[in-house]
């Protein structure tokens, strides 16, 4: 099993689970942030499944890689039954969360950018709880999905912190670190920007 370290150099791990296990309840405990046992361990799983990029990527033979979320959103709204739909909202909310939590700098190239898939990856969480609950799989899921939902922000922060530890990364790039908390309110981000000396000032108060 491998994971990326310092400067995206691979460092071999005995076991992934127990690797992501140990890097996010460690943040989480550091920071005081509670989230219940079967949503932790979602995302560990969800960390777990994604490290394997067939898992991760779309592939229809002919393109191989991620489709967008508002063409995962049309897929949901068009399915043909309830599981599909169910499924293409999970696949939201799983991909939104991943690629926000490990890959959020390179969306800030991208036409969208952090604050929509957080938008798009919780309110897709949140449609999920609501279909689900009632039904056989809502009982298992149902108040996970919305745990989920509600603390997307938070368990992105999370995913960021643990991103940043195994890259050791210590060099803060305050204009993108103020844009991310401009856009989605984060704390870390905040967090980040008072260790530099910057109170941010949200200026949409004073409108």
């Amino acid at each position: 099993m491998h994971a990326k370290g310092s400067h995206d150099r691979v460092v071999p791990v005995p076991n992934l689970l127990d690797y992501f296990r140990t890097s996010v309840e460690g943040v989480m405990s550091e920071q005081g942030i509670e989230v219940e046992p079967n949503a932790t361990h979602y995302v560990v799983n969800l960390l777990t499944l994604f490290s394997r990029s067939e898992e991760l990527y779309d592939d229809d033979g002919e393109i191989f890689g991620l489709k967008p979320l508002a063409l995962m959103l049309a897929d949901a709204t068009d399915a043909a039954t309830p599981d599909a739909r169910n499924c293409a909202l999970q696949r939201i909310g799983d991909v939104a969360l991943f690629i926000s939590g490990f890959f959020a700098d390179s969306l800030a190239t991208h036409a969208v950018d952090l604050d929509y898939y957080i938008h798009m990856g919780g309110n897709a969480y949140g449609s999920l709880s609501v279909e689900v609950r009632g039904t056989f799989r809502g009982k298992a899921f149902a108040d996970t999905y919305s745990e989920l939902a509600d603390k997307f922000q938070i368990l992105v922060d999370v995913l960021n912190e643990v991103r940043d530890r195994e890259r050791q990364e210590s060099h803060v790039d305050m204009l993108r670190t103020y844009n991310v908390w401009r856009k989605t309110g984060s704390r870390r981000a905040q967090n980040l920007l008072r260790e530099q000396g910057v109170v941010p000032i949200n200026c949409r108060a004073y409108d």
